[in-house]
C-alpha cells in the first residue's frame, strides 16, 4: 500500500512538495488548504497598489493537477492534530496519515497589540491586498467630498509599518501612483500635500540585507518623497491619529502594517517546541523534534544549523529547498534506504524593488551588490519565473510592459454589494462622521465590525465569490 502524506498548506513549500511527489507510484498525496488557489506573496504590494489583477498571481489548486493519479485536493481549515494517533482534525474531517507536513506558512505579527490589529491593514493574502486598493482609492473618492481641509488631508496621509522589503515596496509603489497616476485620476486634489511615511524600528530599512542596499533603498524612497522615520515605531492607532514612540501624532485614515510575521501553528503541537517568531523546532531533516513522521517547512519551520544559528530566512526560497529535500528523503524512505539528506539553505541572494528602474540586488557569492535598472531587470526576471503558470507570467508581464510605456494601469476598481432587501440604508449612514466620507457612499455591509474595515468587508465578499 502506498504511504498516504497529508500537505498542509499550498505555499510555495507544501505546493512545490505535492508536485514533487506527484504521479509517484508508492505515495497517495492530500493537500489540504483554506484556499483553491496558490498565491504569489511577493507581488501582494503590486495588487494592493492596483499595479496587478488577484488573478495573475494566483492559481487554481486543482488546475496543477489535472493529469494526477495520486494527488488530492481539500479545502479545509486544520482545527487540531492528534501527533500520537496520526490523525487530524479539519472543519469537516478527521483524515489519517502516515506522513504529515505542515506548511502552514505565516501569518502578520502585530505583537500583541490588538488595537493595531483591528485598525490596520495587514498584507499577508490576496484578499488582504484587495481590501487595501479598496481603501486606497475610496479615500480618494472621499477626499473630493471632504468639509474640511484637516478630513481631507487625513484621507491623504498614508503610514506603512515596517521597512523591510514589503514595506519598502508598498512605499515605492505609492509614491509612484503619487507621481504619474493619481493627479490624473483627481485632478480636483493637490497631491504636493500628499504623505507616505515609511516608520521602521530599527536604524535603517532593509535590515535583512547589506548596508549598501539599506541605504540605496533609503535615498530612491526619499527621492521619490518617501518620509522615513527610523528608530520609531507605532504606539496607538484610534482609526484617525496614529501616536509614535517619540510622541509624534499623524492624522491618517489608512496604516498598512507590515512590521513582522509569526508562523501558524496549528492545536495540538506541544506548546514547548514552538519558539520565537512562533516556529516549530525541527531538526537537520526538517522533522519536529520528537516525532519521526511529522515534517514542518518553510516559514514556520525553526531550524538551527551552525552557519543559520538563529534559524533561516522566512523567504520563498528556503521553503522551495526544503520541500525539494523532505520530497528526496520521502522518495529514499519508500524504497527502503536508510541514509537521508541534511538540509543547508543554499543562499543565492536577496533583493527588494523600490519602484520604475530602481532595485537592489545583494548576492553573497560572489559577493556583488547591484542597484539601479539593472538590479530592476533582475528582480523581474527572477519573479516572472517563479510565478506559477505560462498565463499568469504572461498577463503580469504584459501588465508590467503596458505600465512601464504608459505609467498608467486600469485597475483601479472599487466592487460594491447590492443592498439587501431587508437592509435599510438610512441605518449605516450615521457611521461615516468617522471616515471622513459622504454618507452616501457607505455600504450596508458597514454596520458592524471596526471603524477602519467596515467598508472593506465587502471587498472580502465580492472576491470569495
Amino acid at each position: 500500500m502506498p504511504y498516504k502524506i497529508v500537505i498542509v498548506g499550498a505555499g510555495f513549500a507544501g505546493l512545490r512538495l505535492a508536485r514533487k511527489l506527484n504521479n509517484h507510484p508508492g505515495f497517495e498525496v492530500l493537500l489540504i488548504d483554506k484556499f483553491n488557489y496558490h498565491q504569489f506573496q511577493p507581488l501582494f504590494y503590486q495588487v494592493a497598489t492596483a499595479a496587478l489583477d488577484a488573478s495573475n498571481i494566483s492559481f487554481p489548486l486543482r488546475k496543477a493537477f489535472h493529469k494526477s493519479k495520486n494527488v488530492r485536493i481539500r479545502i479545509e481549515e486544520v482545527k487540531q492534530i492528534f501527533a500520537s494517533e496520526n490523525k487530524i482534525i479539519t472543519n469537516t474531517e478527521q483524515i489519517e496519515y502516515d506522513f504529515l507536513i505542515l506548511a502552514t506558512g505565516a501569518d502578520t505579527n502585530f505583537f500583541g497589540n490588538q488595537t493595531m490589529a483591528t485598525q490596520t491593514f495587514p498584507m499577508k493574502s490576496t484578499v488582504e491586498a484587495l481590501q487595501i486598493r479598496h481603501r486606497l482609492i475610496q479615500n480618494f473618492e472621499d477626499a473630493l467630498q471632504a468639509k474640511t481641509p484637516e478630513v481631507r488631508q487625513r484621507l491623504m496621509n498614508i503610514i506603512i509599518v515596517g521597512g523591510g522589503a514589503t514595506g519598502v515596496e508598498v512605499a515605492g509603489a505609492l509614491a509612484e501612483m503619487k507621481r504619474y497616476v493619481l493627479p490624473n485620476d483627481y485632478p480636483e486634489l493637490d497631491f504636493s500635500k500628499m504623505n507616505i511615511y515609511l516608520v521602521e524600528g530599527g536604524d535603517r530599512t532593509l535590515a535583512s540585507m547589506s548596508e549598501k542596499s539599506s541605504e540605496d533603498s533609503g535615498h530612491y524612497l526619499e527621492k521619490m518623497g518617501v518620509t522615513i522615520l527610523i528608530k520609531n515605531v507605532v504606539k496607538d492607532y484610534d482609526g484617525q491619529n496614529v501616536t509614535l514612540a517619540d510622541g509624534t501624532t499623524i492624522a491618517t485614515n489608512l496604516v498598512i502594517w507590515a512590521a513582522g510575521i509569526k508562523g501558524n501553528v496549528p492545536e495540538g503541537i506541544d506548546p514547548t517546541l514552538v519558539v520565537r517568531g512562533n516556529r516549530i523546532k525541527v531538526n537537520r531533516y526538517n522533522v519536529m523534534e520528537g516525532s519521526n513522521n511529522i515534517y514542518v517547512l518553510g516559514d514556520l519551520a525553526a531550524m538551527t544549523t551552525p552557519r543559520w544559528p538563529n534559524g533561516h530566512p522566512q523567504v520563498a526560497s528556503v521553503a522551495i529547498q526544503q520541500a525539494d529535500i523532505v520530497a528526496q528523503n520521502l522518495k529514499r524512505f519508500e524504497r527502503k534506504l536508510t541514509t537521508f539528506y541534511e538540509f543547508e539553505y543554499n543562499d543565492k541572494g536577496s533583493m527588494a524593488t523600490v519602484g520604475r528602474n530602481k532595485a537592489v540586488v545583494d548576492i553573497p557569492k560572489p559577493k556583488i551588490h547591484m542597484k539601479g535598472f539593472f538590479a530592476w531587470l533582475t528582480w523581474m526576471g527572477l519573479h516572472l519565473f517563479l510565478i506559477l503558470g505560462v498565463k499568469n507570467r504572461i498577463m503580469v508581464f504584459i501588465n508590467w510592459i503596458y505600465n512601464y510605456l504608459t505609467y498608467d494601469q486600469s485597475l483601479r476598481l472599487i466592487f460594491r454589494e447590492f443592498y439587501r432587501p431587508t437592509q435599510k440604508p438610512e441605518e449605516v449612514k450615521q457611521q461615516v462622521v468617522a471616515s471622513g466620507g459622504p454618507a452616501a457612499n457607505m455600504s450596508p455591509v458597514a454596520v458592524s465590525a471596526s471603524p477602519q474595515k467596515t467598508e472593506d468587508l465587502k471587498q472580502v465578499a465580492d472576491f470569495k465569490r
